[in-house]
Order: structure tokens, then sequence, then C-alpha cells
């Protein structure tokens, strides 16, 4: 059966240089409830990133939990992570998933178009994302999806949406009740003084939820 991305809170690292600090951020998000996890970091050279990548890829496949690189398809293969993310500016995807094979994840940011969103999925992407749903500090310019844009994902399309960009315990609730399948969370899941605490908090949104 083909992997699909699993219902819930999606964690995305923050930019974190040291490995060790990273991966007990990671372990108390996943320990929190965390589903998925996606490893970002823009600034750190390609040696510390596979270091990264490698660590927590065996980390979270230890607890079930698919890890997903952002941006870099070569690196998700050579870590053996679950699968990869890419934006706009990133690559093909129709590439990525002739790279990747049918057996690994592929995700693909869609920002505020539903248009874009049906030709990823025509490429092989496996879920999207939409967003900044809200004001973001991690993406300040980001252009804003409306919560309408999830209503109308979920009838045109059969695959997870994730909901990405300025999402907190506080708004997440909503964006949920409008279709999302995810939310991917860096800042006010990481920046927690419990990060466990937090995750649980943010999937007890989903378990109130009914599909």
């Amino acid at each position: 059966m083909p992997m699909t991305l699993p219902r819930g809170l999606y964690a995305i690292t923050p930019e974190e240089a040291d490995a060790e600090r990273l991966a007990t951020l990671v372990r108390a998000a996943i320990d929190g409830g965390a589903v998925a996890v996606q490893y970002r970091n823009k600034t750190a050279p390609a040696a510390l990133r596979r270091t990264h990548a490698d660590a927590l890829v065996a980390l979270c496949r230890a607890r079930g939990v698919p890890l997903i690189v952002n941006d870099d398809v070569e690196l998700a293969l050579a870590a053996g992570a679950e699968g990869v993310h890419l934006g706009a500016a990133d690559g093909d995807l129709a590439a990525a998933r002739a790279r990747l094979g049918p057996g690994r994840l592929l995700g693909a940011s869609c920002y505020d178009r539903l248009e874009r969103a049906l030709a990823a999925v025509a490429q092989g992407a496996d879920h999207v994302a939409f967003g900044s749903v809200f004001p973001s500090a991690t993406k300040p310019g980001a252009v804003r999806a409306p919560l309408a844009l999830f209503t109308a994902a979920r009838r045109a399309l059969d695959c997870p949406l994730v909901a990405i960009g300025g999402i907190t315990v506080e708004n997440a609730g909503a964006v949920i009740a409008a279709g999302a399948d995810a939310v991917a969370v860096i800042s006010a899941l990481f920046d927690a003084p419990d990060v466990a605490e937090r995750a649980r908090a943010f999937q007890r949104l989903f378990e109130r939820q009914v599909t």
C-alpha cells in the first residue's frame, strides 16, 4: 500500500545547528503526538544537513513517524527519508516523483492556488500544502491562503491537505474544520517551553474533529 501523510500535527524543524538539541526537540514533538516531521534548514552547510537528516531519519523511523526532507530530493534519498517536500522553485515534481519512486511521500507547496494543487497531484504529489494561512514570522511576505481554499480543495482533491503559516493552538481548529488534514508548525511548537505538551495540545484538536 502506498505511503500516505498521516492526519495530525506535522512538525517542521527549526533552524537549529546543534544536532543533539535538534534531536531532543524532535523527540519531544513525537512524544507529544506529532505524526510527521519535516527537516527544514535553509542555512546549514551540506555536510551538517546530511548529519541532521541521518539522525532524524533514524529517530523518526524508530518511532514510526515519517521524516520528510524540505527542498532536497537527493538528500532525502541519501538519508533514506520517507519523502520530500518541494516549493515552486525547488524543481520539477514529475522528475522528483521519478527519482523517489512510488513508495515515498512527495509534498508540494501550492500557496493560495487550487489550480497549482491540481497540477501537482497530476505530476505525482501525494499531498499538497496551502499557506500562509495566517501571518507568519518565518515567511512574513508569504501570500495568504484563505480558509475557503481548504473547503474547495477538499471537494476537488482526494489527497491530504496541509495547512502552513502562522498556525497556533488557538487558530488551528478553524483550519482543521475548513478541511485541513495536517497542520505544519514550526514556531508555535518548537518555541514552546514544553514541546511535548504543545504537541499534545495540537493533536487534541484533531481528536475533536470528525472528517
